[in-house]
């Protein structure tokens, strides 16, 4: 009777002890407010003016997503370059333990572009808005060729006038919008519909030959829309959201994109654009 008890009393014991983790790790699913976040967007100081490029710090115990308008970070601490000057906002979003998410607005004044920006910028949206459609002088607007060779629609080539039969009011009459207040995108339809999104570039992105000799400069990067009939037919028609920048000046716009798994001389899909 006497084991008995014992191996009675061990079991509620052992018991107890095992609960105790689970009960610690609930209390970690605990949640801060956007009122206790300590989060911060600082300029670097050049010559005693605050510079383009800031930096980001979140002190937080949260997960974290800083939006910039003309791009985004995941990383707890990084430096960003913005590419005008005045004051913009930052979008901090922290994710607790428990999911939840908390949100604080930093803004900061930019005095001055002491870090080069890109030129490619100021050729996508001029003095702060500008307008593309297809390049109606080209032998093609839009089709497939080889990825990493072609520069241009090559194999199936699609005029403009063909377009709509891919993508219902985004051939004649279809124009894009690039702001560069909120990296703002548009695209308006021939039907007189639009759809709003936005946009970043990534000028540090570029894609080499085997020579070395590099074929994209770039990448443009979409959200919450693809661009003039940005769909890959292969995919379902999947909307494609990032594309290599092959040639982007003032009066001119080449995009690609590989399907996936595409190498050299591999399927790519191509779009020519210019100015309005």
């Amino acid at each position: 009777m006497k084991h008995i008890y014992a191996m009675l009393t061990l079991g509620i014991f052992m018991l107890f002890c095992a609960c105790d983790p689970i009960e610690k790790r609930e209390n970690m699913g605990g949640e801060i407010s956007s009122s206790e976040l300590d989060v911060t967007a600082t300029p670097i100081i050049v010559n005693g003016k605050n510079s383009n490029r800031i930096v980001l710090d979140n002190h937080s115990p949260v997960l974290s997503l800083w939006d910039y308008g003309i791009g985004t970070s995941v990383r707890t601490t990084d430096t960003i370059l913005m590419v005008s000057v005045g004051t913009q906002d930052i979008t901090f979003t922290g994710i607790n333990p428990n999911g939840s998410r908390i949100e604080k607005v930093l803004p900061v004044d930019i005095e001055e572009l002491s870090f080069p920006v890109p030129p490619e910028w100021a050729y996508l949206v001029g003095d702060g808005t500008k307008v593309w459609v297809w390049d109606e002088t080209a032998p093609a607007v839009w089709g497939n060729g080889q990825y990493l060779d072609s520069t241009a629609p090559a194999w199936w080539t699609l005029l403009i006038k063909d377009i709509d039969g891919q993508a219902k009011g985004e051939g004649e009459g279809a124009s894009m919008e690039f702001t560069l207040q909120g990296a703002k995108m548009t695209k308006y339809k021939s039907d007189g519909t639009s759809v709003v999104g936005a946009f970043s570039l990534n000028m540090e992105s570029q894609i080499k030959k085997a020579d070395g000799t590099v074929w994209a400069k770039g990448k443009l990067t979409t959200r919450g829309l693809g661009v003039l009939c940005g769909i890959s037919p292969n995919e379902a028609g999947k909307e494609i959201s990032e594309y290599d920048i092959l040639i982007l000046d003032n009066k001119k716009m080449i995009l690609s994109y590989p399907e996936p798994g595409a190498e050299q001389g591999g399927t790519g899909w191509f779009w020519v654009f210019r100015a309005k």
